[in-house]
């Protein structure tokens, strides 16, 4: 009796080890598991769906411009939300009044042109920034990032200072967008790769 005694108290002390240490293995991975959660890369920027084919075509408008410039331009501008309101500026490509009533077209075909309506928006964005590109094309500097701040801060505030403005706002903006487009060029390549083949117009 005493020999079973002592049996079944080893093999209990087997078992309280074997569960201690699957106790802690698991633990183990528990911890790595949210670690990896933690410090996981964050996911890159997509062009959502809708707005890809309108994307493509306003990239078209002038040899300056691309679809992941464009792309981070809204994402900088909006968080591509075409209900954006800043107070100031309206829409997914975030116009001001002034500017829409010289520049806004009704692309989507729909009548008047629409600040909230992004085929609208969007195009007028496309438009609008080659438009810029000739504005600065004197001044010295990069001119994707002149025509940015002439977006952001007006084209009489790039061509006075000649340069890009001493406004935290625009310099912030210019480096935001230029983080983005390496991200976005990469997302696109995927999405194009996924859906129909782009044109070689495409950029």
């Amino acid at each position: 009796m005493r020999q079973e005694s002592r049996s079944s108290g080893r093999r209990s002390g087997r078992g309280c080890l074997v569960s201690l240490a699957l106790g802690f293995v698991l633990l183990v991975a528990a911890g790595l598991g949210v670690l990896w959660w933690l410090t996981r890369p964050p996911a890159l920027p997509r062009i959502p769906l809708t707005y890809l084919p309108t994307v493509q075509q306003a990239a078209k408008t002038c040899p300056e411009l691309s679809v992941p410039l464009l792309a981070a331009q809204i994402e900088t501008e909006s968080k591509w939300n075409p209900q954006a309101d800043s107070g100031k500026a309206q829409g997914i490509a975030q116009f001001d009044s002034t500017t829409w009533a010289e520049w806004g077209k009704a692309y989507a075909g729909e009548g008047q042109a629409d600040i909230w309506n992004p085929k609208d928006a969007i195009v007028t964005q496309g438009v609008y920034m080659c438009h810029l590109f000739k504005v600065v094309k004197n001044v010295p500097g990069d001119s994707t990032q002149l025509a940015l701040a002439a977006y952001n801060a007006g084209p009489t505030a790039v061509l006075q200072a000649q340069g890009i403005p001493q406004i935290y706002e625009t310099q912030h903006y210019i480096d935001k967008i230029e983080q983005l487009i390496p991200e976005y060029a990469t997302t696109y390549a995927q999405q194009v790769g996924a859906t129909a083949s782009p044109s070689p117009s495409n950029n």
